[in-house]
């Protein structure tokens, strides 16, 4: 699991059927010190994360589990909304 951060929306006018009702949004990967790390990834929505919000996801396989039993073709899924997060001493 990551943490990223939602930054928009992705609208496709054509897409695989299964992704028929399933936001797509677009994903900057953040550090643990809430800096962008990587390129921004598109991943399906399970949770209904808006523009802005701090979000967990997940790559792989694992990214269309909540969609059972449709197997949505996903590499990327949110699976949580971060309410506040905050980093112990090191």
């Amino acid at each position: 699991m990551q943490i990223g951060r939602v930054i928009g929306d992705v609208v496709a006018t054509r897409k695989d059927p299964a992704f028929t009702g399933v936001p797509l949004l677009l994903v900057q990967p953040l550090g643990p010190e809430r800096q962008p790390q990587g390129r921004p990834i598109v991943a399906v929505d399970s949770v209904g994360a808006g523009v802005g919000e701090h979000v967990f996801f997940v790559r792989g396989r694992e990214a269309s589990f909540p969609f059972h039993p449709t197997e949505v073709p996903a590499d990327a899924g949110i699976v949580g909304i971060l309410d506040h997060w905050t980093l112990g001493e090191r």
